[in-house]
């Protein structure tokens, strides 16, 4: 008489809860996995940022403008161009750069195709925003540091991307290793890499900008990343104190930082 081998219902449940368990545990771990390449990705097109700024000042001898023409200051028709447009031919775009006319609006029709192009090197992987467009413009998720009001209003502006003004090296006399040119805004829903609203001045500590600021913030646990003038990449922790951060945002405020 033949015997049947298997499992028993206790046996399989017990199985199942192992499974269950062994999953819980390693989901964590490959999320984390994922977030760390998500993370390194973001950092390496930061620093492709950086290296293209100072191509860009090579050549020009100086960085590019943060925006021109801000429409609040002048009125609807304004260009409003932003410092990520201009760069452009740094980041081996120089045919996309062609096919703009700078001399019209971001938001001309003849510049609508063009501004529809979905550039990977302006986006973080780990945005929730994604690769969508912005009112049918490629989105940006990094932002021009335009200076900070933490300490005090803003006004002159202290940061390196200024509206209708370029900075040069030699002008950041608080150290190019402590001055932030270019950061993480993943939330900023305008965010377009034509539109010179992606400048911000930093109001509040890293990820804590209520939704209709344009402030440094990320998808990245624990806090978000930024070029610095002299190319390399930081990341910037949430708890990051706000005298450190609003010194990092200004290019002569004669701060110390502690290294």
């Amino acid at each position: 008489m033949s015997r049947r081998v298997g499992f028993t219902l206790v046996e399989l449940l017990v199985v199942v809860a192992i499974i269950g368990v062994l999953v819980a545990l390693l989901l964590p771990a490959v999320q984390a996995a994922r977030e760390s390449a998500r993370r390194a990705t973001c950092k390496n097109r930061l620093h492709q940022i950086g290296i293209a700024l100072h191509a860009y000042h090579d050549v020009h001898e100086e960085l590019p403008v943060g925006c021109t023409e801000w429409r609040p200051w002048r009125g609807v028709d304004e260009r409003q161009l932003a410092w990520s447009a201009f760069l452009l031919p740094q980041l081996e775009q120089q045919s996309l750069y062609d096919s703009l006319d700078l001399d019209l609006p971001f938001d001309h029709p003849v510049n609508a195709e063009a501004a529809a192009t979905v550039l990977p090197m302006y986006l973080c992987p780990s945005a929730s925003r994604g690769a969508e467009l912005s009112s049918g413009r490629g989105p940006a998720h990094f932002g021009g540091m335009y200076g900070e009001r933490i300490t005090s209003p803003n006004s002159p502006p202290k940061g390196v991307m200024l509206i209708d003004q370029s900075t040069a090296l030699r002008e950041i006399t608080d150290g190019t290793s402590h001055t932030i040119v270019v950061a993480e805004d993943t939330a900023f829903e305008d965010g377009q890499w034509i539109n010179g609203r992606n400048l911000f001045d930093q109001a509040f500590a890293v990820n804590a900008a209520p939704g209709f600021e344009n402030d440094i913030r990320s998808d990245h646990p624990g806090g978000a990343q930024a070029v610095f003038a002299d190319g390399s990449v930081h990341f910037l922790a949430d708890d990051l104190p706000l005298e450190v951060l609003a010194a990092l945002c200004t290019r002569a405020g004669g701060e110390v930082i502690d290294e």
